[in-house]
């Protein structure tokens, strides 16, 4: 049954268009039923006949599976998905299932974020930086006793209990939205059918006419003798039973930076040991400004070392062996705890994809789609951390998952805006950034055509107790060739997410530096300084703020 524009004419065009829109929520013509099931407008048919549901559709076949759509993954991009394809109407399941860390760690539904990612981790960043309002307390007056102390137990259970709470509610909204959840491992057997194992080994069978992968990705190990066996991830971290004591960080990502931070804000000995750089991706000015405030408050760094072998040292302690990068040297030291924090990489390997004929970036394990999030097999697709050459973050992995559903099942064509997204590493100083950083700006458009403005601001927080004096960074890239366009936001101080975020939906919308610098600031603030930006880089200005 196809609606055109005739049959508009032809019956009451008014009543009937609002009745189409109610069924469907599509507004436009043709529209497109085959054997009560819609299938969409022009694109949504053509779409249907190029991934094969259209002839199982003309077949009589529209019931053959068990689902309309499967999601492999219960994180936060494929939760987002599943519960907006229910609610267009469609036949939903979930599936999820935590393989344990060498460790023996697990942990409930809702995936890396929830779990073992942003949210611990914000927690006990927040934790850290309690410890040092606690300090700048005593200079505003506050006055308490000498002996304060932090206790790990109370905080990881306070942490976790709210975590359970997270997990309970994320079951009750797959409930209510009449998702089905099934805690299993999922593999393909072929393109439409998948073999779900639970925890006990038993095995269940399930078919969709389409799927969506959200699988994410887990912690990178170092592949070197006892690393497995002595050292944690941030997957174990955030309800380790006991204080990790004297730490040592492996890695430079910004889960490395960001847990060797928080430690070291809790009073504990932190070592990060860098192979090369820090923050590889991010702006390079900034990420060295960043490892400087970890430096000055503490956070000893070993650069240029990589660990070749982990073994027990003294009791109640670990033995690390590394080596120079740049000559022979090799170093030993004894650690309590030894965190691994060397990059992630993709969950893909070992669920059918093959079987299914998914092509995967053998070198990294990702997921090569287009621009609507369809991989190699066209009612096969992938949304967050897998996907080839896509940011790893959860809010993308959210809008992703919410708007491959509605052009799935609501006629939409709106996809999922990869550029110019806003993010913050949560270091003690933290680090939010938009847009581009300045090398990649100068490798796009040329050293002559990129602008930077910049300027060290010390906040008025931090004056009376006299910390951190200049220390704090702001910077604005702009690209001259087109109106001096921001196309880099670079801001290092507290509460770097509340004002990355506002600065990025400025960025969204296309702000240009004149526009800033027409903006009146709110003071005082940390984010006002955005709006008085006027030395470039290039002249070699002072930047130093000498007050408000």
């Amino acid at each position: 049954l196809i609606f055109t524009s005739q049959s508009n004419k032809e019956a009451d065009g008014t009543n009937f268009q609002e009745m189409l829109l109610e069924m469907t929520g599509q507004k436009t013509v043709p529209n497109v039923f085959i054997n009560k099931t819609h299938v969409g407008g022009c694109d949504k048919t053509l779409q249907a006949h190029k991934d094969g549901s259209l002839q199982q559709l003309l077949s009589g076949d529209g019931e053959a599976y068990d689902y309309d759509l499967i999601v492999i993954g219960g994180g936060s991009g494929g939760l987002a998905c599943s519960k907006e394809a229910a609610s267009l109407g469609k036949k939903v399941m979930v599936l999820d299932y935590v393989v344990p860390t060498p460790k023996g760690t697990t942990w409930g539904l809702g995936g890396t974020c929830v779990n073992v990612g942003c949210i611990p981790k914000k927690l006990m960043h927040q934790t850290a930086l309690l410890g040092t309002a606690m300090q700048d307390a005593r200079k505003f007056g506050w006055e308490f006793e000498e002996t304060v102390k932090h206790n790990w137990d109370t905080m990881k259970t306070a942490v976790n209990n709210y975590i359970g709470s997270l997990n309970w509610g994320y079951r009750v909204a797959l409930r209510d939205k009449n998702v089905t959840y099934v805690n299993a491992y999922a593999e393909f057997l072929d393109q439409h059918k998948i073999k779900a194992t639970n925890k006990r080994g038993k095995e269940t069978f399930y078919t969709a006419a389409k799927f969506v992968l959200a699988t994410g990705e887990r912690p990178r190990y170092l592949g070197v003798p006892g690393d497995k066996e002595y050292c944690i991830t941030s997957d174990d971290l955030f309800s380790l039973p006991y204080c990790p004591g004297k730490t040592l960080v492996i890695g430079a990502s910004y889960v490395a930076l960001e847990c060797g931070g928080f430690l070291a804000g809790l009073g504990l000995d932190v070592t990060v040991m860098v192979r090369s750089i820090l923050l590889r991706g991010f702006d390079q000015d900034m990420a060295n400004r960043a490892g400087e405030h970890m430096e000055e408050h503490g956070v000893k760094f070993l650069r240029k070392y990589v660990p070749v072998k982990l073994e027990a040292g003294t009791p109640g302690r670990l033995k690390v062996t590394a080596k120079s990068t740049e000559t022979d040297e090799v170093i030993e030291g004894e650690y309590n705890t030894v965190l691994i924090a060397v990059g992630r990489d993709a969950c893909t390997d070992k669920i059918g994809l093959d079987k299914a004929g998914v092509k995967v970036n053998p070198k990294n394990g990702k997921i090569p789609v287009n621009d609507e999030e369809q991989t190699s097999v066209p009612h096969i697709y992938a949304i967050g951390d897998i996907l080839e050459g896509k940011w790893e973050l959860t809010p993308v992995a959210i809008q992703a998952g919410r708007l491959l559903a509605r052009r799935l099942y609501a006629g939409s064509s709106v996809k999922c805006d990869y550029i110019n997204v806003p993010t913050t590493v949560f270091t003690p100083l933290e680090y939010g950034s938009c847009g581009l950083s300045e090398e990649k700006a100068t490798e796009l458009y040329g050293n002559d055509n990129v602008e930077v403005f910049h300027s060290l601001f010390w906040p008025l927080e931090f004056t009376v107790p006299g910390r951190d004096n200049n220390r704090c960074y702001a910077k604005l890239i702009c690209n001259k060739l087109d109106n001096d366009r921001v196309i880099g936001f670079h801001y290092l101080g507290p509460n770097a997410g509340e004002v990355t975020q506002g600065f990025g939906a400025a960025m969204k919308c296309g702000v240009t530096k004149e526009q800033l610098d027409g903006t009146i600031g709110i003071h005082p603030t940390c984010a006002e300084v955005f709006t008085t930006l006027d030395v470039t880089k290039s002249s070699g200005g002072d930047i130093t703020q000498a007050g408000c």
